[in-house]
């Protein structure tokens, strides 16, 4: 769906990071700067202005911690200076327990011609799991192949003919008022099943205010998004209980709801389109007073693009110039909350960049011309270990972080100096969040975050 659909240790700092300036707030006719002093920790440190490009992964000692020269701040304290000559500190989050693989089928496979495939006897329950995932997977297909055959059918054109009409005028997916939303479809036990699968869990660090608005970032986005899909499209996992009074949808490509019966479907799921227009009418309605509060969107930040760099044990992501919903959420008041999906690169493998560059090019061509791309992916089969397109049974923690503050206002104009430090705030509470659960729940990662464009 997604497809065609978000701190270092304070002693440390990364080798190669620009040396930092603090400057004053600039003047300007601003609601906002009066207030940028004010820190996520109500600190009274002003805004920070880097001199070039910080490299979010610098140079790593041999004890894989972020090296110290003296003269260089890590991206986490460029972001957040001394206050009153004390170093920032970390953000303390909790320990979680990791979801782990369930009871494993594969130990019984059975080979031919070097395939592995699954033996007769399979509980019930996992054939389920994987007729749930089979569906999800497929639902784009079979829906647009109904549509098709019922345009071959002249006793359908009576109501197809308005259907199309509808379609064609419809707001349904920007006016942000959540209709044809339905909490009975979102908490079907097929979604149950279905993050049994792999299996996949959400885990909360903070509470969010029922009184704010929030932009969660995903990251991310793997090929599919299964783990995002999974924590805000359904109820599933939980996201209600565990948030009480935070109405949340999570957001895809305007183009999906041009797509017949498919839109429908992903409509009453919840979904809604990740346009200007969309994400400005969700936070701007609903809740007890009609302007937004309780309400939040999810964004898989990195998009089509980023589905190219998704490699088992890596975690490559497009952040650098993504800097859209950052403004948004200034326009908008809403706080900024990154989510981590560890293990979403996990679930497939797909050919790589530097061994099939004439694949990655033809890639590339598509993204451009046609806004979307195809990964050349493949993973496991529906009776089998090693060849197909279903996605591999490994486990995904959904890890929700600490919200960044954003001290605005509905309605306000950012300068391009806000939305630099507000994406800096972001990306260093992302890296936070990464360094502190990376070994608990990616033990076997070939490569730590980085952030490649």
């Amino acid at each position: 769906m997604a497809s065609a659909l978000m701190g270092l240790p304070q002693s440390a700092a990364n080798d190669g990071f620009e040396k930092v300036q603090v400057v004053p707030i600039p003047e300007c006719n601003s609601v906002l700067l009066p207030n940028l002093r004010r820190q996520n920790n109500n600190d009274t440190a002003p805004a920070v202005v880097h001199e070039s490009a910080t490299k979010i992964n610098g140079g790593m000692s041999a004890t894989n911690e972020p090296t110290t020269d003296g003269d260089t701040k890590s991206y986490a304290d460029a972001a957040r200076p001394a206050v009153n000559g004390a170093e920032p500190t970390r953000t303390k989050y909790p320990t979680l327990r990791s979801e782990k693989s369930l009871g494993n089928s594969e130990v019984t496979a059975w080979k031919a011609g070097g395939i592995r495939f699954a033996p007769l006897r399979v509980p019930l329950r996992r054939r389920l799991q994987t007729a749930a995932v089979l569906f999800h997977c497929m639902s784009i297909v079979v829906l647009i192949s109904v549509f098709w055959f019922t345009c071959a059918n002249p006793l359908m054109w009576p109501i197809l003919v308005p259907y199309l009409l509808h379609l064609t005028f419809s707001a349904a997916a920007v006016d942000g008022k959540l209709s044809y939303r339905s909490e009975y479809l979102r908490s079907l036990p097929l979604w149950k099943l279905f993050a049994g699968y792999f299996p996949i869990r959400l885990h909360k660090t903070f509470d969010l205010d029922p009184k704010r608005r929030y932009i969660l970032g995903y990251h991310p986005h793997g090929i599919i998004s299964h783990g995002a899909w999974c924590s805000f499209a359904t109820n599933a996992l939980g996201f209600r209980e565990k948030f009480p009074g935070i109405t949340n949808s999570i957001l895809t490509l305007d183009s999906n709801f041009r797509i017949p019966l498919y839109r429908d479907w992903i409509l009453a799921m919840g979904v809604r389109s990740v346009s200007k227009e969309s994400i400005r009418n969700l936070l701007s309605r609903g809740g007890p007073k009609n302007d937004g509060q309780g309400r939040a969107v999810t964004i898989v930040i990195g998009g089509a693009r980023e589905s190219l760099e998704a490699q088992p044990g890596t975690l490559r992501l497009i952040l650098k110039g993504r800097k859209g919903f950052i403004k948004m959420a200034l326009r908008s008041g809403a706080d900024l909350v990154p989510v981590i999906g560890f293990g979403e690169n996990d679930l497939y493998d797909q050919l790589s960049p530097k061994t099939h560059p004439l694949v990655h090019k033809l890639q590339m061509f598509t993204l451009k011309v046609f806004k979307f791309t195809l990964p050349a992916l493949h993973g496991r089969g529906l009776l089998n270990y090693d060849v197909g397109l279903m996605p591999y049974r490994r486990p995904v923690n959904v890890v929700i972080g600490k919200p960044v503050r954003v001290h605005s206002s509905p309605g306000h104009q950012p300068t391009s100096d806000e939305i630099d430090y507000y994406h800096e705030l972001y990306v260093q509470e992302l890296e936070n969040l990464w360094a502190t659960y990376k070994d608990d729940f990616v033990p076997g990662r070939v490569s730590e975050l980085e952030i490649v464009s």
